[in-house]
């Protein structure tokens, strides 16, 4: 952009400036869940929950889905499929079992479970910039969808794998016999990265009370707890997911030189002449278009753009809850983010760590399931938008 003189090279360090919050806060955010992931609890926890429903595939994938939805929404959606997914796939293997319908009911729940809160998708960070929504804005709004939503992810599943899943007692038995403690590697380092990590949390909730930013809540726990930890600067960084990073950078300058050539104008614009006015349409449009955007070329790309395009739309419907337009775009994005493998990053992993352990999922065969629970929960997040809002 600023080569092809779109932009000036002022103009795009100031668009990384403007949103350098969401970067610090996802560096804090990356130093701590690998801290934690390096104490083996994610293992030990997946262990748990399979000789907890002793062995039963479909049960399994209900826990485990829940367990993948809850942890995406309050670490990030690409963390936990990347600490997720070769777990399901190893019980999977265990019980003989095609892994196919474990590894895309976790995607499916992350994806939604990323929508649950203001960290727990990229996407929603860049709408809680953009909209000025804090933590607890997203909590209140989103969450109650995204627990519908997973409810409807797991019935979808029984109907289409339900039946199909079948495994042998003496399969069960292996399950059973599995030492989950031999997966904790630190103690010392889970006592410390788990307090925290609450205290993160914490903070997060108490933020519009304590009056400090979520970018200072986390990279100050980030920094505390390397010192604690007595962990190496140059240690931790090699963990930090710098590729993310500098998408982000990269990306920010991109969406400003395409603000500057009006073209987000021109959309806007278009968008209000299409809906003639019409706020509960407009509102709807949003939301489709979002997650279609977002099946193409990702929901990170799409939450950054049409975000851009609220601020065009807003000022012609002055006077109306124009808030819903940011949830129109949340859960568009994020529910969107099921439809394709390219919709979201955590797709993209998730179908890159089930190739390495010898499960190939083709565009086709993720597009099949996908589409069907991108569709339904769409459907919800309309009725539900629809009810509350307008």
């Amino acid at each position: 952009m600023a080569l092809a003189g779109i932009i000036h090279e002022e103009h795009a360090l100031e668009a990384i400036a403007d949103r350098l919050e969401i970067i610090f806060l996802l560096v804090g955010m990356m130093i701590v869940v690998h801290l934690i992931s390096e104490t083996g609890v994610f293992q030990w926890f997946a262990v748990k929950v399979a000789q907890l429903v002793r062995g039963e595939p479909f049960a399994l994938i209900v826990l485990l889905s829940i367990v993948t939805a809850v942890c995406s929404a309050f670490l990030d959606n690409v963390t936990t499929i990347l600490l997720m997914a070769p777990i399901s796939i190893l019980l999977a293997n265990q019980l003989k079992l095609n892994p196919f319908p474990f590894i895309m009911t976790e995607i499916m729940a992350a994806n939604i479970g990323g929508s649950a809160t203001l960290i727990g998708d990229p996407t929603q960070l860049i709408i809680g910039n953009e909209g000025d929504l804090g933590f607890n804005d997203f909590l209140f709004n989103t969450a109650p969808l995204s627990i519908v939503a997973l409810i409807c992810l797991i019935v979808t599943v029984y109907l289409l794998y339900g039946k199909k899943l079948e495994v042998s007692r003496d399969l069960k038995a292996r399950i059973m016999e599995l030492d989950a403690s031999r997966s904790l590697k630190n103690m010392t380092l889970l006592k410390q990265s788990g307090s925290i990590f609450i205290l993160i949390i914490v903070g997060f909730l108490m933020n519009n009370f304590i009056h400090k930013g979520l970018m200072v809540i986390s990279l100050s726990g980030a920094i505390y707890l390397c010192i604690i930890a007595k962990k190496k600067p140059e240690e931790i960084f090699k963990h930090v997911e710098w590729d993310t990073l500098f998408f982000f950078v990269g990306l920010f300058m991109m969406v400003k030189g395409v603000e500057e050539v009006h073209f987000i104008d021109i959309i806007g614009n278009k968008l209000i002449d299409i809906t003639a006015g019409n706020f509960n349409l407009a509102v709807m449009v949003v939301t489709w278009v979002s997650a279609l955007f977002t099946s193409i070329i990702g929901n990170v790309a799409n939450a950054a753009t049409v975000s851009k395009i609220i601020h065009v739309m807003s000022p012609a419907f002055e006077g109306l809850n124009t808030q819903a337009f940011w949830w129109a775009l949340s859960l568009g994005s994020c529910l969107g983010g099921n439809a394709t493998i390219l919709a979201s990053a955590t797709n993209v992993v998730a179908v890159g760590a089930a190739t390495k352990a010898g499960c190939k999922i083709s565009f086709v065969d993720f597009l099949k399931f996908g589409l069907i629970v991108t569709i339904q929960s769409l459907v919800l997040a309309s009725a539900y938008i629809w009810l509350r809002y307008l």
